[in-house]
């Protein structure tokens, strides 16, 4: 498109230079005839001055390629004969258009010098020399002024064009970064808005893996759960999805915020996960990204909890702290050591088996001819008595990984599941920490242990309060 808008250019200055040397050509035989006519000028003289006026036209093809050569070629033209004239106008007007500096003022002295010498050499009968140079001298002027007026023109359409390509480049630059931003922000409410669900889908999944023995209630309800989540965390990708491709018009279902945190408690309630609930933050009327923002905070601490802390009662709360901000509050006290939670399980009588040990506990041990007791989940069973049989080990639990939030039921690798580690960890908190950033907020998450020694898992934000 480039190259055809060039030679459509080039061919439209090839039209202007014909016309130019066909004008002076013209302009020449009608200068010559009112000079024989008026006794100027005649017989040989005049031949050889429309020669050279018919090479000074010629020489205007080359004009664009050499203003400056062609404006002092035709000096001494001009001196000798002023059928030139116009052509002497036209290779000054290009020289104007198209070079600057002092080379200008001087070939134009040179041109007016050169029609002072010629109105010496051969004076007009009609107009006198002082007449004559006044009329020279107003034709350079007004030749002059037209150029500067064509170059500032010429120079204002350069500029313009300029503008507006980097504007143009300015503004792919920033639909790219658009673009950039947006991607960003579609991976971050994918993670805020899925990884919860997810969560809920592989805890649930792993109990049913390592507990064969649960009743077909508890089954139904892991599997209950397993499908409402994965349904949810279906609706909630479409959701996000669509945004990409959504019409002027579609209505969208509106993002989550403060209204619907009731919702996410039940639902982590629904799940197994004790929280503990806590709002005194009185009549709030907050924007769109301010809700949406408290909602991820909680939303990323109750995934936290059941992912890595599981069992334990998670704290949620919100309150306005003395200097108008809203402080967020999501802990979970951190899960003990398995070796430390349980007891002993008592003895069985004769015949009889040994009692179930607690949690991390061991089996009692069985009288004769009995067996040893079952230990409880992370326990070891008994030893039996003459006879009997030792006992079997419960399901050992890893503290350090996710935990089942079905009753009595582990999650770790020695009980049986071979699942990998949950995805994520860490980004939802990155994640987060730029959230509330953006919000004029502040962010901080870690452990923490209070007065009476108790370790805690605290994620907490303070973000400005929402002005009505």
């Amino acid at each position: 498109m480039k190259r055809l808008e060039r030679a459509m250019a080039a061919s439209a200055d090839r039209v202007f230079d014909l016309a130019a040397i066909g004008a002076s050509g013209f302009t020449a035989m009608v200068i010559a005839s009112s000079a024989e006519s008026s006794g100027r000028i005649s017989g040989d003289a005049t031949f050889f001055s429309l020669v050279l006026a018919f090479v000074a036209s010629l020489s205007l093809w080359w004009r664009r390629r050499h203003p400056v050569a062609i404006a002092a070629l035709l000096v001494p033209i001009s001196a000798v004969t002023d059928f030139a004239g116009l052509a002497g106008l036209i290779a000054l007007y290009t020289l104007i258009t198209r070079r600057r500096g002092r080379v200008i003022g001087v070939l134009l002295v040179l041109h007016l010098l050169a029609g002072v010498v010629y109105s010496l050499i051969r004076p007009d009968p009609e107009l006198a020399p002082p007449l004559e140079f006044v009329f020279t001298l107003a034709f350079l002027t007004a030749t002059v002024a037209i150029a500067v007026a064509m170059r500032a023109r010429r120079d204002l359409v350069g500029v313009l064009r300029e503008r507006a390509a980097r504007a143009e480049e300015e503004a792919q630059i920033r639909a790219e970064r658009l673009r950039a931003l947006e991607r960003e922000r579609i991976a971050r409410e994918m993670h805020d808005a899925l990884a919860h669900r997810i969560s809920m889908v592989s805890l649930h999944a792993g109990a049913l893996v390592i507990r064969p023995d649960l009743t077909p209630a508890d089954v139904a309800k892991a599997a209950t759960t397993i499908r409402d989540s994965a349904h949810q965390a279906l609706e909630d990708l479409r959701e996000i999805l669509g945004v990409l491709r959504a019409d002027e018009g579609e209505s969208l279902r509106p993002q989550p915020d403060l209204k619907h945190l009731d919702e996410l408690i039940a639902d982590a309630r629904a799940a197994g996960v004790p929280v503990e609930f806590a709002a005194d933050i009185g009549e709030v009327a907050p924007g769109a990204a301010f809700g949406r923002t408290v909602y991820r905070l909680v939303q990323e601490g109750l995934t936290n909890a059941g992912k890595h802390a599981s069992g334990t009662t998670v704290r949620v709360t919100l309150a306005r702290t003395s200097d108008d901000m809203m402080h967020v509050l999501v802990a979970n006290p951190l899960t003990r050591s398995p070796a430390t939670a349980g007891g002993a399980g008592g003895a069985g009588a004769t015949g009889g088996s040994g009692g179930a040990g607690a949690t991390g506990g061991a089996g009692g041990a069985g009288a004769t001819g009995g067996s040893g007791g079952a230990g409880a989940t992370g326990g070891a069973g008994g030893s039996g008595g003459a006879g009997g049989s030792g006992g079997s080990g419960g399901a050992g639990l890893d503290t350090g990984r996710s935990a089942t939030v079905l009753p009595g039921a582990g999650a770790g690798p020695e009980a049986g599941c071979s699942g990998p580690v949950l995805p994520g960890a860490g980004a939802g908190l990155v994640g987060l920490a730029e959230r509330v950033e953006l919000a004029g907020g502040r962010f901080r998450h870690g452990i923490h242990g209070d007065a009476a020694g108790v370790l805690s898992f605290r994620l907490e934000a303070w973000l400005p309060w929402p002005v009505s």
